[in-house]
């Protein structure tokens, strides 16, 4: 089989087929991830991630990202 990438739809507890395909990439690492082996992703931004990993750099890095912008709207009301 030749290799495809996959567009998918990702739902709170599967994803839908969109494109057929055989893989997906993921969005921190860049890896590849065949659709079988899936099963790390973020709903809201419509992301995979090769392993839990990933899934965790990627909580970490909007944790960070939402801390940043609480601080700078704290700024604006002194």
């Amino acid at each position: 089989m030749h290799k495809k990438l996959a567009k998918l739809k990702y739902l709170a507890n599967n994803f839908e087929i969109v494109e057929q395909g055989d893989h997906v990439i993921c969005a921190i690492s860049g890896k590849e991830i065949n659709l079988k082996d899936l099963n790390y992703w973020n709903v809201d931004l419509q992301e995979a991630y090769f392993s839990h990993k990933e899934a965790h750099l990627k909580n970490e890095e909007l944790k960070k990202k939402i801390v940043f912008y609480f601080h700078l709207s704290c700024d604006h009301i002194h």
